[in-house]
């Protein structure tokens, strides 16, 4: 039985397939500034042959003053249609590390439409260290028409975020660090206050990767249970800043879990309010 998730790939697999006229590779790095990372300057010095780039601030809905929240149906697919991709292309998207933010790509394209999205398993990291082919070139792909078939139920908003963390009617689970969480340390963003939203469960995102590399089913499983979260229920994922919690989202898709949805402004948005509950360790 094969233990591997269905939306990761290897890096063996995506060197075989490089140049198949249906695959689309995607660049979707992001870096937080404790990292010390320049997505974009990772990028122009060598990135795997074909990749376009995705930046997650660009394809986003500029209307909101929080960072990167999911942009229309309309924008996301002409921004994408321009780096040559159509809902049935085979896509796969990459990050620097493995497990960080391409779960996020691989979540938005989903819930735009797209239906053959996967994630490399080890990241661009991986790649580099195995020797794999690398390109400094900018492709310039021929435009495509990306036809959206956008999935609402899969973002929540504030005031939905509200409702349920008030009813307590669905499960919420954080991918921040248990530190943020319990309000050990302070939020990385200034003017955010600290803790969380009562009733959440925390899985730091952390737990579900191994040197960038997806941990196998029964191990997500594992965590997701003994994080107190019932894989029978709804769940939704929160984080920082809405980029995260789509790896606690790979983590239920993949063990099967399809009723789950991602809080966009996560928080960024909550902890940075007057009029949301906030609770700590301490507190519960």
């Amino acid at each position: 039985m094969n233990q591997s998730s269905r939306f990761v790939v290897s890096s063996e697999w995506l060197d075989r397939e490089l140049g198949a006229p249906d695959l689309r590779i995607v660049d979707a790095s992001f870096y937080l500034p404790a990292q010390q990372r320049n997505a974009e300057a990772e990028y122009a010095a060598g990135h795997i042959p074909g990749a376009v780039r995705f930046n997650h601030d660009a394809v986003a809905d500029h209307s909101s003053d929080l960072p990167h929240m999911v942009p229309s149906p309309e924008v996301f697919a002409e921004a994408v249609g321009r780096m040559g991709i159509s809902e049935s292309d085979r896509i796969v998207i990459y990050d620097g590390p493995g497990i960080f933010s391409a779960p996020r790509g691989w979540w938005l394209f989903r819930i735009m439409g797209a239906q053959n999205v996967f994630i490399l398993d080890g990241g661009l990291d991986g790649w580099k260290a195995e020797g794999r082919p690398l390109e400094t070139d900018v492709p310039a792909p021929a435009p495509a028409l990306f036809n959206p078939t956008f999935q609402p139920e899969k973002v929540i908003d504030l005031d939905t975020m509200k409702a349920i963390v008030d009813a307590r009617s669905i499960q919420v689970a954080d991918a921040r660090s248990a530190a943020r969480f319990t309000a050990a340390e302070p939020e990385p963003r200034q003017g955010l206050r600290a803790g969380h939203m009562p009733g959440a469960k925390n899985l730091p995102s952390s737990l579900f990767s191994t040197n960038g590399k997806l941990k196998p089913m029964p191990e997500l499983r594992r965590i997701l249970e003994d994080a107190g979260l019932d894989l029978s229920r709804p769940v939704v994922t929160s984080c920082g800043s809405g980029i995260t919690a789509a790896i606690i989202t790979l983590a239920l898709e993949s063990v099967g879990h399809e009723d789950n949805a991602l809080y966009d402004g996560s928080w960024t948005e909550w902890g940075g309010r007057s009029d949301t509950p906030v609770v700590s360790a301490s507190d519960e």
